[in-house]
């Protein structure tokens, strides 16, 4: 038996007026996005922002349903909103943020296991990192360098079987 260990770095700004300006942009349109969420069960209203190679952002935020697994993350409404504008087009950036009414949220709000494969898969299409940065209504910014920190071993398209010799 070995023991490996699994790292990731995470800068970390006290506050969202630290961030660098491209940044702190990208930011202000997630948290924007955030406030029109559908989210009359939860109340936790998500908002993400993704910048694209060149130079386009889109925006999503959380859509709830009464059967709850037929609503939609933020981080997926804007990834599969922003591949099917722009199918050829790499994501260099995603800002994403939570506002919830019952409550403050004061520390980074990261995304969920099934966002985090999602944005993986973009990360993989495309041979390019894509950057993270969390915040909640308040308080630290994390910017992390890439999904692949967020879901350490990760499950990727290496392990199917290629397309091109099965029937």
């Amino acid at each position: 038996m070995k023991i490996i260990t699994l790292s990731s770095e995470v800068q970390v700004y006290e506050r969202a007026e630290e961030l660098p300006e491209e940044l702190a942009t990208l930011l202000k349109k997630a948290k924007e996005v955030a406030l029109s969420a559908y989210s009359p069960y939860s109340h936790f209203k998500v908002g993400a922002a993704i910048m694209l190679n060149n130079g386009a952002v889109v925006t999503g935020n959380n859509q709830e349903n009464a059967a709850y697994p037929s609503g939609l993350c933020a981080e997926r409404t804007a990834a599969f909103y922003a591949s099917s504008q722009y199918p050829q087009v790499p994501f260099t950036r995603i800002a994403i943020t939570a506002v919830n009414s019952e409550k403050e949220l004061s520390q980074p709000v990261s995304p969920c296991g099934n966002c985090r494969q999602a944005l993986l898969e973009y990360e993989q299409k495309f041979n390019q990192n894509i950057e993270v940065i969390l915040s909640g209504q308040t308080g630290e910014v994390f910017v992390i360098k890439s999904i692949k920190d967020l879901l350490p071993c990760s499950f990727t398209a290496d392990f199917l079987l290629n397309n091109d010799v099965c029937p």
